[in-house]
C-alpha cells in the first residue's frame, strides 16, 4: 500500500546523460520519420548530411529517464497494475541536436480515487542543460496506478484531483491524418530507453492481457507530436511550444493511426485514433505553438 508522506518525498539521484546526433537520428527513426526517403523536411530529423540533425522536441521525454522506479517495493506501488496516464511537456528552449543534461524529478501529486478505483501519482521532471543549467523542458507525467486505490485516510488525505482536461470540441474534425506505423515499430523505439518486456515480449504481453506486444504510449504521443509539427509549424521544431494528451487506450504495432486536428492558428486540439478498431488512444490532445 502507498504511504503518502514517503511516496511524496521519493528521492531521485539527479541523471545526467550525454547524448550524441546518433540518438537523435535514431529517436527520429524510431518514431517512423524516414518513411518517405526523400522528403526533405524529414531527413533534416534524420540525416546528418550535410548539416547535423534537428532534435524533435519530444526527444525531451526520453532524455535523463529516471528508470523504473516505480518498480521498487518501498513505493508501495502495485507495478503489474501501472498504466501510462497522461503527458505533458512545456519547452523552454530548443533541444539541441547533441549534448549533455541534467534531469532532476520529484513526485508532485498522488490522488487516492477511491477504493477499487485506484490512484494517480505525478511525478515532474526538469531537464538542464548541464554546463550551463538552463532550463530546456518541463515534463510532467502521470501514472494510473489500478491496484493502489484506498490508501488515504482522514488525517492523511492525499491531494485533490487536479480539474478534468478540457475536451476536444464536439463535431468532425477540420483535417485528419493517417499515419501508419510500423510491425516492428515497439522494438525500435525500445532503442531510446525504454525496455519494458510489455512492449517486446509476447509471452510478458499476453500475462498482461494483451494478444500481443503493445507500442510505447510515448512513441504514439511522438508519432502525433511530428505530425502536429509538420501540419501546423511547417515542422520547425522550436515552434512546438507544449503538448499534452491522455491515453485512452493501447495501440499495436502494424496499426494505422488518424490523428484528428481541430482549430487553427497557434492553439491546437486533437485526438488519435486506432483506425482498424475505431479506438480513440490519445484524447484530450492540446498542442501550443508559437507564432
Amino acid at each position: 500500500m502507498i504511504d503518502f508522506h514517503r511516496l511524496k518525498s521519493w528521492h531521485f539521484d539527479e541523471v545526467v546523460q550525454r547524448y550524441t546526433v546518433d540518438d537523435t537520428m535514431r529517436y527520429a527513426l524510431a518514431l517512423g520519420l524516414g518513411r518517405d526517403p526523400t522528403d526533405a523536411k524529414q531527413l533534416r530529423f534524420v540525416n546528418d548530411v550535410p548539416a547535423a540533425p534537428l532534435a524533435l522536441p519530444t526527444m525531451a521525454v526520453v532524455l535523463g529517464f529516471p528508470g523504473s522506479w516505480m518498480q521498487d517495493p518501498a513505493t508501495g506501488i502495485d507495478f503489474a497494475q501501472i498504466v501510462h496516464g497522461e503527458e505533458q511537456v512545456v519547452w523552454h528552449r530548443p533541444l539541441p541536436p547533441a549534448g549533455t543534461v541534467r534531469a532532476r524529478h520529484r513526485v508532485t501529486h498522488i490522488v487516492d480515487k477511491g477504493p477499487g478505483r485506484g490512484a494517480t501519482i505525478r511525478y515532474d521532471k526538469t531537464l538542464h542543460d548541464a554546463d550551463s543549467d538552463v532550463l530546456l523542458a518541463t515534463v510532467t507525467h502521470t501514472t494510473f496506478a489500478r491496484g493502489n486505490g484506498g490508501f488515504a485516510t482522514a488525517a492523511v488525505p492525499g491531494d485533490a484531483a487536479a480539474p478534468p482536461p478540457v475536451p476536444v470540441p464536439a463535431g468532425a474534425p477540420d483535417l485528419t491524418l493517417d499515419i501508419p506505423t510500423l510491425p516492428q515499430q515497439a522494438l525500435l523505439y525500445r532503442q531510446c530507453g525504454d525496455r519494458n518486456p510489455l512492449h517486446a515480449d509476447p509471452a510478458t504481453a499476453r500475462a498482461a492481457g494483451f494478444e500481443r506486444p503493445i507500442l510505447h504510449g510515448l512513441c504514439t504521443w511522438g508519432i502525433a507530436a511530428h505530425a502536429l509539427l509538420a501540419q501546423c509549424a511547417d515542422s520547425e521544431p522550436a515552434r512546438l511550444r507544449s503538448l499534452y494528451a491522455r491515453f485512452s487506450a493501447p495501440v499495436f504495432p502494424g496499426e494505422t493511426l488518424r490523428l484528428e486536428l481541430f482549430g487553427d492558428g497557434v492553439e491546437r486540439r486533437f485526438r488519435v485514433r486506432a483506425v482498424q478498431r475505431d479506438r480513440v488512444v490519445l484524447d484530450h490532445g492540446h498542442a501550443l505553438f508559437s507564432a
